[in-house]
């Protein structure tokens, strides 16, 4: 049986990125041997887009408030990437890890599989 699952993100500066995920986000972890960190994720849904492109996978960080994650995330000196778009399913917009990587971050308004 499936008891996880495993995200690896990709980085030119995996160092910068753990930091940031450990001190600016403040995600748990663990230390999985010479600083090498795994972060607990926050509860995770998966969901299936169809494509016609080259098949890939997308990491998005959900909250409850948009604004107000962005305020405080903004205090911490994260850097937003675009600016804060109305979709369908939700408000997104995109922060910069220091690693030089996009991560979308988004405010559902869709029926959540995490609830």
């Amino acid at each position: 049986m499936i008891n996880g699952a495993h995200v690896v993100i990709y980085t030119s500066d995996a160092e910068a990125d753990r930091a940031f995920f450990r001190d600016v986000l403040g995600l748990p972890h663990v230390d999985a041997g010479r600083g090498w960190l795994i972060f607990k994720a926050p509860p995770t849904e998966v969901a299936f887009h169809p494509t016609s492109s080259v098949h890939s996978h997308e990491l998005m960080l959900m909250c409850d408030d948009l604004m107000a994650t962005m305020a405080e995330l903004q205090t911490k000196g994260v850097e937003f990437t675009r600016p804060v778009e109305q979709l369908a399913w939700g408000l997104l917009t995109g922060l910069r890890l220091p690693g030089g990587g996009d991560l979308a971050l988004y405010e559902p308004s869709h029926p959540r599989a995490t609830d």
